[in-house]
C-alpha cells in the first residue's frame, strides 16, 4: 500500500490485521506527522517489488531499500517481487566448490561450499561481531572468480553500525549492504533479508556471480517476527514464537543454492545468538533443521583468549566432503581433518580424567594427548586477526600432527 502524509511524503506499509471497518497498518518508516484526518492510504493487491540493477553494487541501504550512504537512489533496470521464485528441486545443482573464509576452523574442518547454508551459533558476550567483520574482509574464491558479499544487519545499535561501516568503506564495490538499526520500524527487520536475497539472486543467476550472504543477527529477526505475530493476535508456539516460524525461516534459508546450467551461486552464513546459551532454543533448533551444519562458538575457549573461539567438536559442515577437491587432494584433506578431530576429542575426554586424578597420575601417552589438545587450541584454532589461506591451514595441521605422530594415529 502507499501512504501520502499531510506534508507530501510518500510512504509504504503492510496490513497487519483487518477487523470490521478498521485496518491495522505497519508503516515502513517514521510515523511522525501522520494523522487520521489528512493522511491518504491507497491499498493495492500487489506484492512488494525490489528495484534491481548494476547500481546496487557498492551501496548501503536501509530495510526498505532507501539509500543509507548519503548517495542518490540508483535508477533501477527492473523490479521483481521480494518473495523470490522458489528453486525447482530438480534444477538444483549440488554444492561442490569451496569458498575460502580465512579461518582454519572453517576451511580446514568445516569447509564452506558454494550454495550452502552454514549458520554461526553464538552466545551473548562472544565475538560474533568481530568474526562477521573478518568474514566480510576475508572471504573469497580460491580461483579469484567474480565474488560479491551481500551483508544484512538487523537491529544494530549506532555503535555497531559505525563498526561495520569502516569495513564496508574498504570493500570498494564488491558488496551490497542492508542495515536495519534498532530504532528503525520492526517490520523492516523482516523485510531487509528478503530484499537482500532478491538482490543476491539477481547477482548470482542473472549476472553470474558467486554471492555470499552474511546475516546478523537472526535472533533479532525472530524477535521481530514474534512481535508482529503478537500484534496480529496469532496463536503463539514455543517460547511465544509463532507456530509458522519454521516455514518463515525456511523461506529465507532455502533461497541459497546453485542451479544447473547457471554459473552463479548464493551461499549463506546467518548468525544466531542463542538466548541463555541454549542450543535447544526454538531459533537455533529450527535453524539447525533447515541448514547444512553449524559453527558453534565456545564461551570456554573465549575465556582462554582463543580467537576465533570455534568449538570444533559440535561444529559440522555436512557438505564439506563435496568442497575439498577431488581424488588425492580430497583424501589428504579428509585424513588430516579426521586425525585432528579424533585426537582432539580424546584430549577433551582426558581433561575430565585429569580433573579427578591430576596430570601426574595419568599415563605418558595420555599426557601427550592432553598436550596435543592444548597445542591444537593454541596453534590451529587460535589465529587472532591473521588471515590463513587453505594451504597455510593444511600446513599448520600437518606440522601439528607430525609433532604428535605417536598419539595422532
Amino acid at each position: 500500500m502507499r501512504i501520502e502524509s499531510p506534508d507530501g511524503r510518500s510512504l509504504t506499509g503492510e496490513v497487519l490485521k483487518i477487523f470490521g471497518d478498521q485496518v491495522l497498518i505497519q508503516v515502513f518508516g517514521g510515523t511522525q506527522g501522520l494523522d487520521t484526518c489528512n493522511t491518504t492510504v491507497s491499498f493495492s493487491d500487489a506484492v512488494m517489488r525490489a528495484p534491481l540493477g548494476a547500481g546496487t553494487l557498492g551501496r548501503v541501504f536501509d530495510g526498505s531499500f532507501r539509500p543509507r550512504d548519503g548517495l542518490p537512489m540508483f535508477i533501477p533496470e527492473f523490479r521483481v517481487p521480494v518473495v523470490g521464485a522458489p528453486i525447482n528441486p530438480v534444477a538444483r545443482a549440488h554444492p561442490e566448490e569451496f569458498i575460502e573464509t580465512g579461518f582454519s576452523t572453517i576451511d580446514g574442518l568445516n569447509t564452506l561450499v558454494k550454495g550452502q547454508k552454514l549458520p554461526i551459533f553464538s552466545c551473548s558476550g562472544l565475538p560474533a561481531r568481530e568474526i562477521t567483520d573478518q568474514l566480510l574482509r576475508q572471504a573469497r574464491l580460491p580461483d579469484g572468480g567474480p565474488f560479491v558479499l551481500v551483508f544484512v544487519a538487523l537491529g544494530l545499535t549506532h555503535f555497531e553500525y559505525q563498526f561495520y561501516r569502516q569495513t564496508l568503506e574498504h570493500m570498494q564495490s564488491r558488496f551490497v549492504a542492508f542495515i536495519n538499526l534498532a530504532d528503525d520500524p520492526v517490520v523492516e527487520r523482516l523485510l531487509a533479508p528478503r530484499l537482500a536475497l532478491t538482490v543476491a539472486e539477481d547477482l548470482a543467476f542473472r549476472q553470474e556471480m558467486d554471492v555470499l550472504v552474511v546475516i546478523t543477527d537472526m535472533t533479532n529477526y525472530c524477535d521481530a517476527l514474534r512481535e508482529i505475530s503478537t500484534a496480529r493476535e496469532e496463536l503463539p508456539g514455543r517460547r511465544g514464537y509463532p507456530g509458522h516460524m519454521y516455514s518463515d525461516l525456511a523461506s529465507l534459508y532455502e533461497r541459497a543454492g546453485r542451479i544447473h546450467g547457471r554459473k552463479g551461486s548464493v551461499t549463506m552464513i546467518p548468525t544466531v545468538t542463542m538466548p541463555e546459551d541454549d542450543i535447544t532454543h526454538p531459533i537455533p533448533d529450527l535453524t539447525g533443521y533447515i541448514t547444512e551444519g553449524q559453527l558453534v562458538l565456545s564461551r570456554e575457549l573465549h575465556q582462554k583468549g582463543i580467537y576465533p573461539p570455534v568449538d570444533v567438536l559440535p561444529s559440522l559442515s555436512r557438505l564439506m566432503q563435496h568442497g575439498i577437491g577431488k581424488g588425492q587432494t580430497r583424501k589428504d584433506h579428509r585424513d588430516l581433518a579426521n586425525q585432528l578431530y579424533r585426537t582432539y576429542a580424546k584430549g577433551c575426554d582426558l581433561r575430565r580424567l585429569e580433573a579427578v586424578v591430576g596430570r601426574d597420575g595419568m599415563l605418558a601417552d595420555d599426557r601427550q594427548v592432553l598436550d596435543f589438545a592444548d597445542r591444537f587450541e593454541a596453534n590451529f584454532v587460535h589465529q587472532g586477526k591473521e588471515r590463513r589461506t587453505i594451504d597455510a591451514t593444511l600446513d599448520t595441521a600437518k606440522k601439528l600432527l607430525d609433532e604428535f605422530r605417536e598419539v595422532a594415529r
